[in-house]
């Protein structure tokens, strides 16, 4: 099953350059998400009947063409694969005439929202969401992420209110805009990355406060939020 959804990218969606951040992105895809999830009766509004929630281990996204303030683009997606407790979407980002500009792909788990764990994947949750055989990347799994062994920068993050999603945690699309407070400034203004891929590890919770490590790799700029006393490792993002 297809599902494909609208945006206007609007003024609260740009950045100086008028072209839509990376948190902004992340947003339209996780919305044409939940549309599909909608229509098949694992949305939001479901999760007190179905007793599950999706939670997101990870993204990879590759821009093409960044749109802009003012642009009506479509994101279409599908689910891509189900395992035993690991659920795969893929996505693209189409511009006016339908040409794609970007791809990513996402990892998901559900989650039992009255034990808190990890919860298997029964057939009626493929049946439901039908999945499709193309995909956006050649790889299958995302792959795992490693923290460098040293850094050159860092800051201390604390999260408010404005960042809390429904299941009283850190919104997973928030992990970019962290990421942006320890990026150096020039990089920050200048720098337009069309590859990123995140993962998430532990969830954050209101008033935690995080440190915000940096590095640069290959020509990756890498970031990692680890806890306060640096000893819980809650997710790796990676630019360029």
């Amino acid at each position: 099953m297809f599902v494909e959804h609208e945006v206007f990218i609007g003024l609260r969606d740009v950045a100086l350059d008028n072209k839509v951040t990376n948190t902004a992105l992340l947003s339209y895809l996780e919305d044409a998400g939940g549309v599909h999830s909608n229509l098949v009766g694992f949305g939001l509004n479901d999760i007190p009947n179905v007793k599950r929630s999706w939670v997101l281990l990870g993204w990879k996204i590759e821009i093409f063409e960044r749109p802009k303030y003012g642009d009506k683009i479509s994101i279409k997606t599908w689910s891509r694969g189900i395992e035993k407790l690991y659920a795969y979407r893929d996505f693209e980002i189409l511009d006016e005439n339908k040409e794609v500009i970007g791809i990513a792909t996402s990892k998901w788990v559900l989650v039992d929202i009255e034990n808190g764990k990890i919860s298997r994947i029964d057939p009626k949750v493929c049946e439901a969401y039908t999945v499709e055989e193309r995909k956006v990347f050649e790889e299958v799994d995302l792959g795992k992420l490693v923290e460098p062994n040293l850094y050159i920068d860092s800051t201390m993050f604390t999260v408010n209110r404005s960042l809390i999603d429904v299941n009283n945690h850190l919104h997973n699309i928030y992990f970019m805009d962290i990421a942006n407070e320890v990026l150096p400034m020039e990089i920050y203004r200048n720098a337009d990355f069309k590859w990123i891929q995140m993962m998430c590890k532990k969830e954050i919770k209101l008033g935690d406060t995080v440190k915000v490590f940096y590095q640069v790799e290959n020509g990756e700029h890498v970031v990692v939020i680890k806890s306060e006393d640096e000893k819980c490792l809650h997710g790796i993002i990676r630019l360029k």
